[in-house]
């Protein structure tokens, strides 16, 4: 698929286009925000595939990425968080949300090709014995287990964050999640 532009790029009042992306906007997009969707039946403004890189945007443009429900639907997560970095300014603030590993909707939407856990960006730090992945660099700011709204729920919720490894070593397929919120912050 091809880059195309749909509409005018949002712009803020005396400014350059807009400093947030929306990734995979599908029908929420989000003010003063470049809402990017790989269909064209949207009304996203700008039109685009994701697995084709590079993506259609300069180094260093947005100080805010929003890719909810989006990184489970590409091809290579490690070339997308790339582009996600270099289009990035340095201390920009990525937002992910993803499927838990645990949760049914990983599996039964035809359209993921992965799933994850609360340490699958890991990679993307010095820090990490398999950094070598990429030169890509985040620093996590905030990772969040979520679980469907029920009074159960609210005590998985509460133990699964405050104790993620044994969650996922042990309760996650009895009390299973339902998706990961990730608050990464670009490091260059």
């Amino acid at each position: 698929m091809t880059t195309e532009r749909v509409g005018p790029m949002p712009s803020r009042p005396g400014k350059a286009p807009a400093g947030r992306l929306n990734l995979g906007c599908g029908r929420k997009p989000l003010a003063n925000a470049v809402n990017l969707d790989v269909s064209d039946r949207v009304g996203a403004d700008l039109t685009h595939d994701l697995n084709v890189t590079p993506w259609p945007f300069p180094d260093g443009q947005f100080e805010e990425v929003h890719a909810y429900d989006v990184i489970e639907h590409v091809a290579d997560v490690v070339a997308a968080l790339e582009e996600i970095h270099r289009i990035c300014r340095p201390g920009a603030v990525v937002h992910i949300t993803v499927p838990h590993f645990s949760s049914a909707n990983a599996f039964t939407d035809l359209t993921h090709r992965h799933w994850f856990g609360w340490r699958s960006f890991d990679v993307f730090t010095d820090a990490h014995e398999l950094s070598f992945y990429s030169p890509a660099r985040f620093r996590c700011r905030t990772t969040r287990i979520s679980f469907h709204p029920s009074p159960l729920n609210r005590v998985a919720f509460r133990l699964a964050n405050r104790w993620p490894e044994r969650y996922e070593r042990r309760w996650a397929w009895m009390f299973p999640a339902w998706f990961l919120y990730f608050e990464l912050e670009v490091v260059k």
